[in-house]
C-alpha cells in the first residue's frame, strides 16, 4: 500500500478530462498507448508524469494511422509545433477529436483544419488536388482530379468564388451522412 506510482495527479486527471471527451480509464489507456512509442525516452517528474514531445515518425506506425492516407496532416494539425510532433496533451486532443462521443461540429471543424493544405481558412484548388491525390494515391489523371475539383467546386462553393470557407464545407459535409462514421479512430 501507498506503493503505487501514479501517472498523472488528481488535478492533471481531471484536467484531461475535462478538455476531452475521455474517461479516466481512457486516458490512462491513452498514456500507455502514447509511452508505448518511446519507452526509451521516459523521463519523469516527482509526481511520475512524464513530459515529453513525440517525433512524428513515430506517432505516424502507430496501426490507427499508419494506413491513413491523411496521416501526416492529421499530425501537423493537432500537434502544437505544426509539424506532427506530439506532446501527451496533443496526443489526447488528436484521439479526442477523432472519438465516437467527440460531437459533429468538432469533427468538421478539424476535418476542414486537415484538408485545409496552405492553412490559409479556405480548401482552394490546390487543397482540393492534394485531398485528391491523397485519397486516390495518385491513381488519377491530372485532368481527372481537375475535373473532380471542378465538380466539388460547382456543388459546394456556394459563393462562387472558387474555394471552400467553413461554411461551405460544413454545407457540404450536412450532406454526408456517413461522415461522423468515417471520421473517428478508435483507441
Amino acid at each position: 500500500m501507498g506503493n503505487k506510482q501514479t501517472i498523472f495527479t488528481e488535478e492533471q486527471l481531471d484536467a484531461y478530462q475535462d478538455c476531452s471527451y475521455f474517461t479516466r480509464k481512457e486516458i490512462l489507456r491513452l498514456h500507455g498507448r502514447f509511452m508505448e512509442l518511446v519507452p526509451h525516452l521516459v523521463s519523469k517528474d516527482s509526481s511520475g508524469y512524464c513530459d515529453i514531445t513525440i517525433p512524428s515518425q513515430l506517432i505516424g506506425t502507430m496501426p490507427e494511422l499508419k494506413e491513413n492516407p491523411f496521416r501526416q496532416r492529421i499530425l501537423e494539425v493537432f500537434s502544437e509545433d505544426g509539424q506532427g510532433n506530439m506532446s501527451f496533451s496533443d496526443f489526447v486532443d488528436m484521439f479526442s477529436a477523432f472519438s465516437e462521443t467527440a460531437p459533429r461540429e468538432l469533427k468538421v471543424y478539424y476535418a476542414f483544419k486537415i484538408y485545409d493544405f496552405n492553412d490559409d481558412s479556405f480548401i482552394g484548388r490546390g487543397d482540393l488536388l492534394q485531398v485528391l491525390q491523397c485519397l486516390t494515391r495518385d491513381e488519377m489523371s491530372h485532368e481527372e482530379l481537375l475535373l473532380v475539383i471542378d465538380k466539388v467546386l460547382e456543388e459546394a462553393d456556394l459563393d462562387d468564388d472558387s474555394k471552400l470557407s467553413f461554411a461551405d464545407f460544413e454545407h457540404m459535409i450536412s450532406r454526408a451522412p456517413d461522415f461522423i462514421s468515417t471520421f473517428h479512430i478508435r483507441i
